[in-house]
């Protein structure tokens, strides 16, 4: 399974873990996935975006605006209850199929 298949299958829940921790914008989500994983993950806009709207739209996570004093307004993403939930629910599956792999 190739790095970018991977990265597709678990967007979601690496999304929803950063912005449990933290309310972010588009390109700070962008750059702390790059941090945290020392350069090996990284997203296009043509990749964040979309999924970050699709979370939206399932009302995992909410957005707003902020204004910003050295550039244009920011958009601003947050977890919701739900999206905890989701959450919790991902990392015991990944953890389960995490657990089954290395036993194979």
């Amino acid at each position: 399974m190739s790095k970018t298949e991977l990265l597709k299958g678990s967007t979601s829940m690496i999304l929803l873990s950063l912005l449990s921790e933290k309310e972010m914008y588009g390109y700070e989500i962008t750059e702390k996935v790059h941090e945290v994983s020392e350069g090996y993950l990284s997203y296009k806009e043509g990749t964040l975006y979309p999924a970050l709207k699709k979370l939206e739209l399932s009302g995992l996570l909410e957005s707003y605006w902020v204004s910003s004093q050295d550039g244009p307004r920011r958009k601003y993403y947050r977890i919701t209850k739900t999206g905890k939930k989701a959450l919790a629910d991902q990392k015991q599956e990944w953890n389960m199929f995490k657990k089954s792999y290395i036993e194979l």
